[in-house]
């Protein structure tokens, strides 16, 4: 039988828990290389804009899901729908959540492999940090051995509960990671030189606007508020009925919008400072991915005084943010196995510790079943599960109950004004957008 549910404690804990799974690689890798191929200050304007009009409304919909329902990602549809096909999204979220840590838990441990190579002062040393990045990765049993102890860290967090362990683990991981960013920050706009990296990441230039613009914008928007994938249905369902919906979506989103920026001035600034060519370093940018992080930042740390410690610090700022991520994916997994199969939360825990071990394995042996986990979440998991919540909250179900949700019961009365624009969004505005993003993901 399943423990009575519980609820995140403080107003803090749960933004910070929110944001935490929001906040991840996304925005420290993929933001910068987007921004860098979009023209930098452009890119950033409609990037917000997107997640004003097409994220934030999404992030209502997925918290009001899992608090109206009080259930895991699966069981909030079959509670709130009973019997329809709608269930199928809940799953669909799941199973989401649990491909996507079949990759990304390798690719946070690389994070700490990198972390402890920089404290030891070894990736300092390195001569060919592209040659040393192909070792590792040609190297299974290094990265099995480093997956698996970040699958165990976040393993650790889950298995200490809601309160104890998600709460407490994001009130303390989320400030200590703007901590390093904003001392980053600092570091990287003292360089010499790095008013380049400023201006074209801050300076609108209309000539560097793409025909694409929008949509990378609106698709690294989706990407890095972590929407599609039961991470934010499954924290809505810890929230308390005095949790106003709207007010911490749009704090999450902001939170995650200064990291996707602030990560922005760590890289832009130093990149353009410390290169030897930096007729080249925007396609180096542009390029993103695992190179930008395990070959061009710390080639880049490499040229700065006190190498060791900046590159242990930037390590530990990507571990941290895996980290928050980690444990968001594993909890949607775990809650789902917990109440749908009235398993207890230790042995949840270790079903998908060992289920995400094995992922992780295939996924070290083979970059393509790697790229296979990855594309298939990217590109066509996530955007599904994000369109048809959107249906589902705009369509399906009751609108005095959504009034209910954005209102609290009627303790927010203000929020009633939001009613009509929001489901105008939702049932029409974020759909239409999703679906480009998939239909644009399919073409390229």
């Amino acid at each position: 039988m399943a423990d009575k549910r519980v609820t995140f404690a403080s107003k803090i804990g749960i933004v910070a828990a929110a944001a935490g799974s929001a906040v991840g690689l996304g925005n420290i890798w993929r933001f910068p290389s987007q921004a860098a191929d979009g023209g930098g200050a452009i890119f950033i304007l409609v990037y917000v804009v997107c997640i004003l009009f097409f994220g934030i409304p999404l992030m209502i919909s997925e918290f009001m899901v899992g608090r109206a329902a009080r259930a895991n990602t699966a069981g909030a549809f079959n509670k709130l729908a009973s019997g329809t096909p709608w269930k199928w999204v809940g799953r669909l979220g799941v199973l989401t959540g649990f491909m996507i840590m079949g990759f990304y838990m390798v690719v946070s441990g690389w994070t700490l492999d990198y972390f402890f190579q920089s404290i030891s002062g070894s990736l300092s040393r390195v001569g060919d940090l592209t040659a040393h990045f192909g070792t590792i990765q040609a190297n299974p049993w290094r990265q099995i051995a480093w997956m698996i102890a970040f699958i165990f860290l976040s393993a650790f967090f889950i298995v200490s509960g809601v309160k104890k362990g998600i709460e407490r683990s994001a009130k303390i991981f989320m400030p200590l990671l703007f901590l390093l960013l904003i001392v980053l920050a600092v570091r990287s706009i003292t360089l010499e030189g790095a008013a380049s990296g400023l201006n074209f990441l801050f300076r609108p230039d209309l000539a560097d606007v793409k025909s694409t613009l929008f949509l990378d914008a609106m698709g690294q928007a989706f990407f890095s508020l972590s929407l599609g994938m039961g991470c934010m249905i499954t924290y809505g369902s810890y929230f308390n009925n005095n949790t106003d919906l709207a007010k911490t979506s749009i704090q999450v989103s902001t939170l995650d919008i200064l990291v996707a920026i602030l990560a922005g001035v760590v890289i832009f600034p130093s990149a353009f400072a410390l290169t030897a060519n930096p007729e080249t370093i925007v396609d180096k940018l542009v390029a993103g991915g695992p190179g930008l992080l395990f070959i061009t930042l710390p080639e880049l740390f490499n040229q700065m005084p006190l190498s060791m410690m900046w590159s242990a610090l930037f390590f530990c700022l990507l571990a941290l943010a895996a980290l928050t991520s980690t444990i968001s994916l594993m909890e949607v997994v775990t809650l789902y196995l917990h109440e749908e199969y009235r398993i207890s939360r230790k042995k949840s825990t270790l079903l998908v510790t060992s289920g995400a071990i094995v992922l992780g394995i295939f996924s070290s042996y083979s970059a393509l079943f790697f790229n296979v986990l990855d594309i298939a979440t990217a590109k066509f998991m996530l955007p599904v599960g994000g369109f048809f919540i959107c249906l589902f909250v705009g369509w399906k179900l009751k609108r005095n109950l959504v009034l209910l949700q954005l209102t609290n019961e009627g303790e927010l009365p203000t929020r009633a004004k939001l009613l009509k624009p929001y489901l105008f969004l939702v049932r029409y505005v974020v759909p239409i957008a999703i679906l480009s993003i998939f239909i644009y993901g399919l073409a390229g």
